[in-house]
């Protein structure tokens, strides 16, 4: 007998949704969303699942794809954060950026 397959449909890349970043199926969440909340802000599965309105089977899905695909996903964050130190660079340079406290 041949062992059976299961293909776990929760991550998916639409390049409608997000750019094409690896979501949850059926919502615009990121991995790297996840990804992030749960590296930098230390947030335990259970967390991210309450935080981002999820079950604990997408979590851990969007947890294995990362590990599974880590130096895609860090590159992407890492451009993401590249990205955005450069737009808080233009709106400063351009007299636009609003600093409270």
């Amino acid at each position: 007998m041949a062992a059976t397959i299961y293909h776990i449909d929760t991550i998916i890349s639409d390049p409608a949704v997000r750019g094409g970043q690896p979501v949850i199926a059926g919502t615009s969440i990121r991995v790297s969303d996840l990804i992030a909340s749960h590296l930098y802000r230390g947030q335990s599965p259970e967390e991210m699942a309450a935080n981002f309105n999820l079950d604990l089977g997408q979590v851990y899905a969007a947890l294995a794809y990362y590990y599974q695909h880590k130096a895609e996903v860090d590159a992407r964050m890492r451009a993401d954060a590249d990205e955005s130190l450069g737009l808080l660079d233009d709106l400063e340079r351009s007299g636009k950026l609003i600093r409270v406290g």
